[in-house]
C-alpha cells in the first residue's frame, strides 16, 4: 500500500504540475514527498528495532502522509474525468501510514517461540485444573447425594420401625387397660398391694432355688407409726423458714432414708399442717 500510494502521489505530482512547470520540477516535488515519507517511515522503523520511539518523527511522517493525499485530493476535486476514481483512491497514504502504525504496535507485542510455549503450557494447565475441579465437584456432588438417599432410606426404616413398635405397644396397653378393669383384676392386684394397704394378703414371691443370702441395701427399712412419721414430717416441714411444701418435704423425707408410703406420707402431711 505504501508503494501504491508513493507511484500515485508521483504520478499526480507530474500529470496536476507538469501544466504549469517543467516535467523536471514536478518530479523533484514528488519524489520529495514520497521521499521525506519513506525516510521518516525507515527512521521510524530503525528506531522501533532499538526499542525506541520519537514523537518528532512520528508528526512529520503523519505530516507527509497528510501532504500526499491532499495533493490527491485537490487532484481529484480538480480533475475533469474521473474525479470519484482519483478520490477513491486519495485515502491510500493516510492508510498505509495506519498500517504501519499497527505493525509497529504489533511487533510491540511479538512474543518468541519460547514466551508463547509456556503461555500455552500455563493455559492448558489452567484448563486441566478447571477440569479436576469441575470432576472433583460433581464426584462431591453424587456423593453428598447417595449419602443425603442413604440417610433418608435409614430414617424411612427407623420411622417404619418406631411406627411398629409405636403399634405394638398400643396394643399391649390396651390389653394391659383391659385387664385392668376386669372382673377378677382387684383380687388378682391384693397379692402385691402388702405394703400400701396393710392387713391384706401378703405379697407373693418367686420360687429360690438354692442358698440365698440377705443384701443389706435391699432389706425393708422398719416401719414408722402414724406419731412417729408425722414428728419426722413435721421436723422437716419447719427445718426452713417459710415452711417446705409437700413436694419438697417429701425429697428430704426419702433422701434422708426413710421409708413410707406415698398414702401415709400425704395423710401425714396434712395432720401436722
Amino acid at each position: 500500500m505504501t508503494a501504491v500510494s508513493m507511484v500515485l502521489t508521483l504520478a499526480v505530482v507530474m500529470m496536476w504540475l507538469g501544466a504549469a512547470v517543467p516535467w523536471p520540477v514536478a518530479l523533484v516535488v514528488g519524489l520529495g514527498i514520497d521521499g521525506g515519507w519513506l525516510a521518516t517511515l525507515a527512521y521510524e522503523r530503525r528506531l522501533a528495532a532499538q526499542g525506541d520511539h520519537s514523537t518528532p518523527v512520528t508528526a512529520v511522517g503523519w505530516g507527509f502522509g497528510l501532504v500526499a493525499t491532499g495533493v490527491l485530493v485537490a487532484h481529484a476535486l480538480t480533475a475533469e474525468e474521473n474525479a470519484g476514481a482519483w478520490l477513491a483512491v486519495a485515502w491510500l497514504p493516510l492508510a498505509a501510514k495506519a498500517l504501519w502504525l499497527v505493525h509497529g504496535l504489533w511487533e510491540r507485542t511479538a512474543l518468541t517461540a519460547h514466551a508463547l510455549k509456556t503461555i500455552r503450557g500455563i493455559q492448558q494447565e489452567a484448563r486441566d485444573e478447571a477440569a479436576v475441579s469441575r470432576a472433583r465437584l460433581r464426584a462431591d456432588a453424587v456423593t453428598e447425594e447417595t449419602r443425603l438417599t442413604a440417610v433418608t432410606q435409614a430414617g424411612a426404616r427407623v420411622a417404619r420401625v418406631q411406627a411398629r413398635t409405636a403399634q405394638a405397644l398400643s396394643k399391649a396397653w390396651s390389653t394391659l387397660e383391659a385387664a385392668r378393669e376386669g372382673e377378677d383384676t382387684g383380687s388378682a392386684l391384693t397379692c402385691v398391694t402388702g405394703r400400701v394397704t396393710p392387713g391384706v394378703t401378703p405379697s407373693w414371691g418367686l420360687p429360690v432355688w438354692g442358698p440365698t443370702a440377705a443384701v443389706p441395701a435391699l432389706d425393708a427399712a422398719p416401719v414408722l407409726t402414724d406419731g412417729e412419721l408425722d414428728r419426722l414430717v413435721d421436723e422437716i416441714r419447719r427445718s426452713e423458714t417459710p415452711a417446705l411444701s409437700y413436694r419438697e418435704m417429701s425429697l428430704r423425707f426419702r433422701a434422708a432414708g426413710h421409708s413410707a408410703s406415698e398414702t401415709r406420707l400425704r395423710a401425714a402431711w396434712k395432720r401436722v399442717a
